[in-house]
C-alpha cells in the first residue's frame, strides 16, 4: 500500500475549532506534520481491559502500525499489558496515560481505539474527533441516541475516519453471505430474526467498598452520576444495570441486528418498536436489566418483519445454533436467521453462513470457519480496514462507518426504551424522536451528564 505523509493523514484536523467545549478546559488539537512518508501510524489504545486486550493484540500485529500509548484509569493494568503485548514480543514499550484527555492533546498520536466501559464510548470518540484523531470505537457505540448522533456529527465536522466495532462487516464469509442474500439465494427476503441465548450469572449486590489504589473512580464513572465505589460495577461492566450499560439490549444484540439491517437492506430507522420482557432470574442481585426479552421492529419498507430474542439462562437451541453450529462461546445459541421464499440462511457465528432450501431444509451453499487472516472473532480484518481507510483519508472505505453503527444502535436503544416504559414506541426516522410519548423520548434523547464529562450539544 502506498504510504501517505503525516500531513495527509491528519488532513482535516485544521477544522478543529479552538476552544471546543470538551470537559476540563479545551483540548489542544494535533497539528504537527509528519517527518517522513514512511513513518508509522501511531495509535493509542484507550481502555486496556476486556476488549482492550483484543485491540492491543490486533494493532500490534499490523504492519507499520505502532501502539504508541496505552491509556486506562486503572494503572494496575499497565505492567501486565506491557509484558503480555510488548516486551514479551520484542516490541517497544508504549507510553502510559491515566487521563484520556492527555492522549487527545498528544500531537504524536494519529488515531485512537476506544475499548473503555460502554458509558464512555461516545464521549471519548467525540473528544478524539475534536482533537483531530481518527477513531475505532468499540460497540455498543452509544448509551442513548443523542450521543450517537453527536458522534456522527463530530466525524463529519472534523473529517475523521470513525469505525464502529461491529466487525462482522469485515468478515469475508459474512460479507459473502450477505452478498448472496442480496442476490436472492433464498428467494425474496421477508423476515429476519436475531437471537442471543447466553448464560448470565448472578451479578451480586452493590456493596460499597474502598476504591483500590491505582484506580481513579471519578474518571471511571466519567459522564455518569457519582456513586460510592463498589466492585459490582467493575465485575459486571456489560450487564451491571441499564444506567451504565444496555445489557442484553446492546451487548450481542448490536452485532446481530447490524447483520439484519445489512442483509435486509434496511437503511432507515424503524417506525415502531415493541420489547416485552422481565427479570425472571437472580432476583436477589442488583442488576436492573431483564433476564429475557423479545423485541419486534416495524419498518416503512413493505414485507419486512424483524424480531430479536434474548435469553440468559438454560434454553433449547434454534436453527442448529449451538447443537450443530457452535458460536465462539460454544454453549450459547447465538446468531441470525434470514427467511426467504425459497429457504433460509443462517449466520451462526462471526465467520460462517449456511443455506437451507424447501420443506426438507436441504443444505445448500455454505462457508464455515475463519478465512485466512481473519480469526474466529473477525477482529483483525476490521482493524486492517480501519487503518487502510485512515491512510487513504477515505471514510467510504470503512465497512462499519460510524453512521452505520448509529443506525444499528438505534434498534437496540429503541428496544431498551420500549422495555423501560412498558409499551410500544412509535419513532420518526427523520427527526430521530419518539412520537407522542415524552417519557420515552426523554429516555432515548435527553440524557443527563456529570460535569466535566459532558457530551456537547454542539460538537
Amino acid at each position: 500500500m502506498t504510504e501517505v505523509t503525516r500531513r495527509d493523514f491528519v488532513k482535516g484536523a485544521a477544522v478543529v475549532g479552538a476552544g471546543a467545549a470538551v470537559g476540563l478546559g479545551a483540548l489542544k488539537r494535533s497539528t504537527a506534520s509528519w517527518a517522513g512518508a514512511n513513518e508509522r501510524v501511531r495509535v493509542a489504545v484507550i481502555g486496556i481491559n476486556g476488549r482492550g486486550k483484543s485491540h492491543l493484540g490486533g494493532f500490534t500485529k499490523q504492519e507499520n502500525v505502532e501502539v504508541a500509548t496505552i491509556c486506562d484509569v486503572d494503572e494496575r493494568l499497565f505492567a501486565p499489558r506491557i509484558k503480555d503485548f510488548f516486551t514479551s514480543k520484542g516490541l517497544k514499550e508504549p507510553k502510559t496515560e491515566f487521563d484520556l484527555r492527555r492522549v487527545m492533546e498528544d500531537k504524536d498520536i494519529h488515531a485512537v481505539s476506544i475499548a473503555t466501559p460502554n458509558h464512555w464510548h461516545s464521549l471519548a470518540a467525540i473528544w478524539a474527533c475534536q482533537a483531530g484523531k481518527d477513531v475505532y470505537v468499540e460497540k455498543p457505540g452509544s448509551h442513548n441516541l443523542f450521543e450517537g448522533r453527536q458522534m456522527v456529527a463530530a466525524a463529519r465536522k472534523y473529517k475523521r475516519i470513525v469505525q464502529h466495532g461491529t466487525q462482522n462487516r469485515s468478515s469475508p464469509h459474512i460479507m459473502e453471505g450477505v452478498r448472496k442474500l442480496r442476490e436472492g439465494i433464498v428467494g425474496d427476503l421477508y423476515a429476519a430474526r436475531g437471537l442471543d441465548y447466553k448464560i448470565v450469572r448472578n451479578m451480586g449486590r452493590i456493596t460499597p467498598g474502598v476504591c483500590p489504589p491505582g484506580l481513579d473512580w471519578d474518571k471511571w464513572l466519567g459522564p455518569k452520576a457519582m456513586r460510592p465505589f463498589s466492585e459490582f460495577w467493575l465485575r459486571n461492566v456489560h450487564f451491571c444495570g441499564l444506567d451504565l450499560s444496555s445489557g442484553g439490549f446492546a451487548n450481542q444484540a448490536v452485532h446481530e441486528l447490524d447483520i439484519i439491517r445489512w442483509g435486509m437492506g434496511l437503511d432507515r430507522h424503524p417506525v415502531q418498536v415493541t420489547a416485552v420482557g422481565r427479570k425472571f432470574l437472580h432476583k436477589d442481585d442488583d442488576c436492573t436489566a431483564p433476564s429475557h426479552y423479545t423485541a419486534t421492529f416495524q419498518f416503512d419498507k413493505p414485507d419486512t418483519y424483524v424480531t430479536y430474542e434474548y435469553r440468559s439462562w438454560y434454553t433449547n437451541g434454534e436453527a442448529g445454533f449451538r447443537d450443530q453450529y457452535p458460536f465462539v462461546q460454544p454453549d450459547f445459541p447465538t446468531g441470525t436467521i434470514f427467511l426467504g421464499t425459497e429457504g433460509y440462511l443462517i449466520f451462526p457465528d462471526y465467520v460462517s453462513y449456511r443455506t437451507f432450501f424447501g420443506v426438507k431444509a436441504k443444505p445448500g451453499p455454505f462457508r464455515e470457519g475463519p478465512s485466512e487472516g481473519c480469526g474466529v472473532m473477525a477482529n483483525e480484518p476490521h482493524m486492517r480496514n480501519w487503518v487502510a481507510a485512515c491512510r487513504a483519508r477515505d471514510s467510504k472505505l470503512l465497512t462499519a462507518e460510524i453512521e452505520e453503527g448509529h443506525k444499528s444502535m438505534a434498534l437496540c436503544l429503541l428496544a431498551r426504551t420500549s422495555y423501560q416504559v412498558e409499551r410500544p414506541v412509535k419513532f420518526d426516522p427523520d427527526t430521530e424522536t419518539i412520537v407522542g410519548d415524552d417519557e420515552a423520548n426523554a429516555l432515548l434523547n435527553e440524557p443527563e451528564y456529570r460535569a466535566p464529562y459532558v457530551v456537547p450539544k454542539e460538537v
